[in-house]
């Protein structure tokens, strides 16, 4: 037996005294102890935001970005180990997965989101507010990384998971944290941070590691700082009346274990593809990781008239599972998490059944395959019976963390919705159906309820994820009884750890700060062309006044001629009356097509190509005799990767320039303005 040590102020801290005894959950023997007694939480979170956060804080989202990925590479090459603890856990290999390659996962799917950020420390949100009648005062929003700590509280149930999915976004908002995984299964977590840090790839001060109960350390934290916790809702509210998260006023995101329902639509009878997806799903989210997860399916809501084909059918497979020791062959679910966890699960459940009896599952018979019943913290799947869902309200109010969900009745959709709205916010629910009427019903009247809906049927099945699967490109989170809080969700969960700013000036000084351009802002003209110029030579605000053009009856025919585009207001000036055309007017296609012929150098140069155009709109009409020009403007540079191991542009170092393209019309008005995007090579 080995003690945990912590990792904090950059270096690993033996536990001193007793400790907490973690037990294997096939044999129940005692594999390590962890202790917490005696750090300075105090000190912890001040050497994080003193050592930790300037380190992060200057880099650039694609350094960030580029760090992740670097750690995710690492860790993947050294996953085998990770299963190898995990197998005393009770997962299985497929549960293990999820956990670990799973939140491997996320270090990869946020270090992608790299390319949807700038190449700066800061990112700028959203377009830019006019604020004033001559444009010299506007506004825009800014944010910057908090200069706290991010504090991580996680749930025994995924160790890995639960930790590489927060930190990969506050470690993308350039924030440090503190993880405190949950005392019984720590060792897991502590495995791989002793390989982040053997990796030196995260500055010193970046990641922190408490494995015991870590109690006090929200104490110390001040209005900088950011909180997730995923856990019990109990525990959540208790957390959250913490004085100095009070006092100071603490971000503090709550994911709860919820009663998370699955509903089968009325259109799914015995027999359809649909009736068949909704057993088989029902049955993988009770037995994968043995029902401990907190998006597991808590309560089966199916058609009054299909309960017993439910029933029986949900029974069939569910005796088809294999319970034991995960290494064993054929065993399809492991253990809880240890006996005494077992215990409480049993606690809950006697809870339930004094409303609502067993179906199928014996508690006191069941065999196990390669471990003994007696020693490991083993439990069948239980299935019970609410025959009266809207008077036998426990099951919407108790919550047993382990393979035990409830089935229930219903009569009509709207009793559905209601059924699965009384669980008081949900993580997820799932609508299984392929009547497009039935699921568009029950995302809009439980949508309020639930953090995410799953719809499921045989058009999805094949490449669904699953009921259970949170994503990292999606919010995960839930209202009510689920926390009410949000944690990843792409961008989202990244900004969540950065502080949002308005900002208010004239367009010159709001361009200066932001480093990109806004209309209205100081226009630099320059005698070398542009597109002449390599990425690292070019400076936002810098502008190309083009020659002009007048717009010919003939231009408006050719480009038709060209494009195929014959649409009336361009051909026909008899068909006019009635539209806000006074005469035929040029094509919105042929004004941008124009645009780029006068702007546009044609000789060989840095420009590799055209990568695309964000935004495009026409603002004025323009008919044959009016004259345009075009005011080409440096709006915003971004930095692309380089890989030598690859043929083509990828190997050539580059940036993508966002350009601002106003076309005026002889009056100085502009009649359409885009933004375009060009690929530029580096002089270097």
């Amino acid at each position: 037996m080995s003690a945990l040590h912590n990792y904090t102020l950059g270096q690993w801290i033996p536990g001193t005294g007793e400790g907490i005894p973690q037990y294997n959950a096939l044999t129940g023997e005692i594999v390590s102890t962890v202790h917490s007694e005696g750090l300075d939480y105090g000190e912890i979170l001040e050497y994080g935001r003193r050592v930790g956060n300037p380190a992060l804080r200057k880099l650039t989202f694609q350094q960030r970005g580029q760090m992740l990925k670097a750690l995710a590479l690492y860790l993947m090459d050294r996953k085998a180990h990770y299963y190898q603890v995990s197998h005393m856990t009770g997962a299985t290999r497929a549960d293990s997965w999820v956990d670990i390659e799973g939140g491997i996962g996320n270090l990869f799917a946020n270090a992608s989101l790299r390319r949807r950020f700038p190449n700066e420390t800061y990112h700028v949100e959203g377009e830019t507010i006019r604020l004033s009648k001559e444009n010299t005062f506007v506004g825009h929003h800014i944010l910057t990384p908090k200069r706290g700590v991010a504090v991580h509280i996680n749930a025994f149930n995924f160790p890995i998971w639960g930790m590489l999915e927060k930190v990969a976004c506050n470690l993308m908002a350039g924030v440090p944290a503190v993880v405190k995984p949950s005392e019984q299964t720590s060792y897991l977590t502590e495995a791989l941070f002793r390989d982040i840090i053997e990796s030196k790839i995260l500055p010193e001060g970046a990641l922190q590691l408490v494995v015991g109960t870590g109690r006090g350390i929200l104490d110390f934290v001040d209005s900088q700082d950011v909180i997730t916790f995923t856990g019990s809702a109990e525990t959540g509210r208790k957390l959250r009346t913490t004085p100095a998260i009070l006092q100071n006023s603490v971000p503090f995101t709550v994911e709860a274990d919820s009663l998370n329902a699955a509903i089968l639509g009325e259109d799914a009878l015995p027999g359809t593809p649909e009736f068949d997806i909704f057993i088989k799903e029902c049955r993988r989210e009770m037995v994968t990781k043995a029902g401990q997860k907190c998006t597991a399916i808590r309560r089966i809501i199916v058609p009054e008239i299909m309960l017993h084909a439910v029933k029986d059918a949900l029974s069939k497979e569910l005796a088809k599972t294999i319970i034991g020791d995960p290494a064993a062959e054929g065993v399809r679910m492991g253990a809880l998490i240890n006996r005494p966890q077992m215990d409480r699960v049993r606690e809950h459940l006697d809870v339930l059944i004094q409303e609502t009896p067993i179906v199928f599952g014996d508690l006191e018979q069941f065999e196990t395959v390669g471990a003994s019943r007696e020693k490991g913290a083993f439990m069948p799947p239980i299935l019970l019976l609410n025959d009266s869902p809207f008077s036998k309200t426990l099951s919407h109010e108790t919550e047993c963390f382990g393979p035990i969900s409830t089935l229930m009745p219903y009569s009509g959709l709207d009793k559905a919705i209601e059924l699965a709205n009384m669980g008081k916010g949900s993580l997820v629910s799932t609508i299984c159906t392929q009547d497009p009427r039935i699921m568009r019903e029950y995302v809009l009247e439980a949508g309020a309820f639930h953090g995410r809906i799953h719809i499921l049927n045989r058009s999805s099945a094949k490449e669904s994820t699953g009921h259970g699967s949170p994503l990292a490109t999606l919010v995960h989170g839930g209202p009510g009884r689920a926390g009410g809080g949000e944690e990843m969700g792409g961008m989202r969960g990244v900004l969540h750890y950065m502080q949002r700013t308005a900002i208010q000036g004239h367009p010159t000084d709001i361009t200066a700060v932001t480093n990109q351009f806004q209309t209205g802002g100081e226009q630099t003209e320059m005698p070398v062309h542009p597109f002449k110029k390599y990425f690292e030579e070019l400076f936002v605000g810098e502008t190309l006044i083009t020659a002009k053009h007048t717009v010919s009856e003939t231009d408006i025919h050719n480009f038709a001629n060209v494009s195929g585009d014959n649409f009336y207001a361009h051909m026909d000036a008899t068909a006019l009356e009635g539209t806000p055309f006074t005469g035929r007017v040029a094509h919105g296609y042929f004004v941008l097509s124009k645009a780029a012929g006068l702007f546009v150098d044609a000789k060989k140069g840095p420009v590799l190509l055209n990568y695309g155009l964000d935004e495009c709109r026409f603002t004025k009409p323009v008919y044959p005799g009016m004259t345009i020009g075009v005011k080409l403007t440096v709006k915003e540079k971004i930095e692309q990767e380089t890989d030598p191991f690859k043929e083509g542009v990828a190997a050539i170092p580059r940036g993508i320039v966002k350009w601002l393209v106003d076309v005026y019309d002889e009056t100085g008005e502009t009649v359409a303005i885009a933004t375009i995007l060009t690929m530029v090579a580096k002089r270097d």
